[in-house]
């Protein structure tokens, strides 16, 4: 075999190499795009606690190591809530009531923020409401 062949051959097989190496980054590259948009999905979920009930949760030692492999990288890490209180059943939002309350009828701190003294003394208004 000449050194001319030798070369040609060299380059074919160097060639080929370098299209699957190409073509697996293109697929590895396809494959994070969606791992990362479906991790993207579960953390809006987790935000919005649109997760339903019983739903199958990660393990606590597999996002241990998340998060530990993230902080050490010194990439975000994102503080969601944890898996029981994602799945548990959510309490009905409050209901409100009617106050008995009329306006003006409660305190109101003045400029500097503290609250008028409560006490029997009507000469002293200096710190009454009336004055802010």
């Amino acid at each position: 075999m000449s050194a001319n062949e030798v070369l040609a051959r060299f380059r074919a097989e160097v060639g080929e190499a370098a299209t699957r190496a190409r073509r697996a980054a293109g697929e590895i590259g396809e494959r994070n795009a969606k791992l990362r948009e479906r991790t993207r999905d579960l953390a809006r979920q987790a935000r919005e606690r649109s997760v339903e009930p019983g739903a199958q949760a990660t393990s606590l030692d597999v996002r241990e190591a998340a998060t530990g492999f993230r902080g050490d990288r010194g990439l975000p890490v994102e503080q969601t809530p944890d898996a029981a209180e994602l799945t548990a059943p959510q309490a009905p939002a409050p209901v409100e009531t009617a106050s008995s309350a009329t306006l003006g009828s409660a305190a109101v701190a003045g400029p500097s923020g503290q609250l008028p003294r409560v006490g029997d003394d009507d000469e002293d208004f200096s710190q009454s409401r009336i004055l802010y």
